[in-house]
């Protein structure tokens, strides 16, 4: 693999020099609240899954609002990288969210594909945390991992932004602290009304619950039918998104809004001629 040869190709897609075509793959996003253990358990799904699978990770990080900058230190957090004999058939890379408005970025969808069309067997997208915006990783992955803790807190949350019912599997994480089952309980009752319920796992990086099964359960996937219409409005809206976002007034009709004064209806107006 040419690290960096790669790695330039990747930065002309996200400048928008390099124009890629969807391919066919597995594209895994992997979302949740912040805190409840993501990066551990894709460290734990690396450590299970190379070398006999090349994998990539994209870890979206959030972009300051004032600074436009971000921290970009997942490769921290992976520990499977100091392992050379795996280190090798992985690939990370950080992606700031920049003016997107959702958490996970348009330009993501790009990088995946081209990741799969340069021979990598599966593409991990780590979501920065769960709520409306989330529901944006449905537009880019074909597959959707959501990840629940004790706190069923955080199960109520990703119920109000609709995750569950575009979820192909939930993990409860940190099975290793009381109320667990609860939750797991909670989550078959309120899924009980799907047909094609997604299956869930309990699962600790601290025991090691569960993760061998987890990694297995990934790499063999199946897409739950409900979800699909759900995926295509995704689709449709981050491409209307897109559109907005990459017109070269984009940034001057911000400035005219919030200086001049200039109406919605016509700041709109305006981008779409």
């Amino acid at each position: 693999m040419d690290r960096r040869s790669l790695a330039r190709q990747l930065s002309a897609i996200e400048n928008g020099e390099l124009v890629v075509s969807d391919v066919e793959g597995l594209i895994v996003a992997i979302t949740g609240p912040p805190g409840i253990g993501k990066s551990c358990l894709v460290d734990s799904i690396l450590q299970r899954l190379t070398p006999q699978n090349k994998v990539a990770v994209l870890a979206v990080d959030p972009t300051s609002p004032l600074s436009g900058g971000a921290l970009l230190g997942d490769r921290i957090r992976l520990s499977v990288l100091d392992d050379k004999s795996k280190s090798d058939s992985i690939y990370v890379r950080s992606v700031a969210t920049r003016s997107s408005s959702g958490s996970v970025p348009s330009i993501v969808k790009g990088l995946a594909n081209h990741l799969l069309a340069e021979s990598f067997d599966i593409v991990i997208i780590e979501t920065v945390g769960a709520g409306q915006s989330e529901m944006r990783c449905a537009a880019i992955a074909n597959r959707i991992v959501v990840v629940e803790g004790p706190a069923r807190g955080d199960g109520i949350q990703a119920e109000k932004a609709g995750l569950l019912e575009l979820a192909d599997l939930i993990v409860v994480n940190k099975s290793d602290l009381d109320g667990v089952d609860r939750v797991v309980n909670d989550l078959t009752i309120s899924l009980s009304l799907t047909n094609d319920a997604p299956q869930i796992i309990k699962t600790s990086t601290l025991t090691e619950e569960g993760l061998d099964e987890l990694a297995n359960v990934i790499m063999n996937l199946e897409e739950r039918i409900s979800s699909k219409r759900a995926r295509c409005r995704q689709q449709l809206i981050m491409a209307h998104e897109n559109i907005l976002i990459t017109n070269p007034n984009f940034e001057a009709i911000l400035d005219r809004m919030s200086q001049e004064g200039l109406e919605l209806d016509m700041a709109l107006r305006e981008l779409s001629e």
